[in-house]
């Protein structure tokens, strides 16, 4: 993730990490820390400063491009099309435990949720669902749920004729976008008979990389952080510290 080593080699005494996870949680963001402190550790002395950058969901230049990609998605698609967002699902007690627990946990979620419903106002998305993707792991331990192909299913049910795939989880055609996404969704789709359009991930649009610039001016001059949303977000720390001691804990 980071060569610590080789920028200690090179010179450079402090870095900014910029981690593709808009997201809270332990796997999107505290793991990140725990990351940095060990590529610290393994260089010892003389090991560069590394400041991870903070989440990105609401950040208004994310939203815009979120909100470009899915207009285009939903005018190829035609008339009626539902919408329905999807990110990487995770097991409910990592969710639980993810941010604070005195704010209630559940930062990965409300982001989520909160990141849909900014970008749904900013395309003119009056209603659409939520849903799951890409779960792992033993059957019996709950993840966060429906599963998009099952929600197919259900829309499917309920005579919707085509759907509108946005991926605000994932910022690029990676593998868990075209495999779960491109291949088992619209193959499920299209046994159900249905439309299916996918929106573009944002990575390769200019307004994500001066998104990037933002963050990291930030930290480099104190520039203020342009956010959109109340939703609890956190993530900068400095060398594998964690922005707050218990956010994003492991889930027990």
């Amino acid at each position: 993730m980071v060569d610590a080593a080789a920028m200690a080699a090179d010179g450079i005494r402090r870095a900014a990490v910029f981690a593709t996870s808009a997201w809270g949680g332990y796997s999107g963001c505290r793991q990140y820390h725990e990351d940095i402190a060990r590529a610290r550790q393994a260089v010892g002395w003389g090991a560069p400063e590394l400041i991870k950058l903070r989440q990105f969901f609401d950040h208004p230049l994310f939203v815009a491009a979120c909100a470009d990609a899915l207009c285009r998605a939903r005018a190829q698609a035609g008339p009626g099309a539902r919408v329905v967002f999807t990110a990487h699902s995770v097991p409910v007690a990592a969710d639980a435990a993810a941010g604070l627990a005195a704010q209630g946990g559940h930062r990965y979620s409300r982001q989520v949720a909160e990141g849909a419903r900014l970008v749904a106002a900013a395309a003119g998305v009056p209603s659409y669902d939520v849903v799951w993707q890409s779960r792992s792991g033993p059957p019996q331990v709950p993840w966060l749920a429906p599963d998009v192909t099952d929600h197919l299913g259900a829309l499917h049910a309920q005579g919707v004729p085509s759907v509108v795939l946005a991926p605000i989880g994932f910022v690029s055609d990676h593998l868990e976008v075209v495999w779960d996404l491109d291949h088992e969704a619209r193959q499920r789709a299209a046994d159900l008979g249905m439309i299916l359009v996918r929106a573009a991930t944002p990575g390769t649009d200019p307004r994500f990389a001066e998104m990037v610039v933002e963050l990291v001016a930030e930290q480099a001059c104190g520039a203020p952080a342009r956010r959109c949303s109340q939703v609890p977000a956190a993530g900068q720390g400095s060398n594998g510290d964690p922005c707050l001691p218990d956010c994003c804990l492991p889930a027990r």
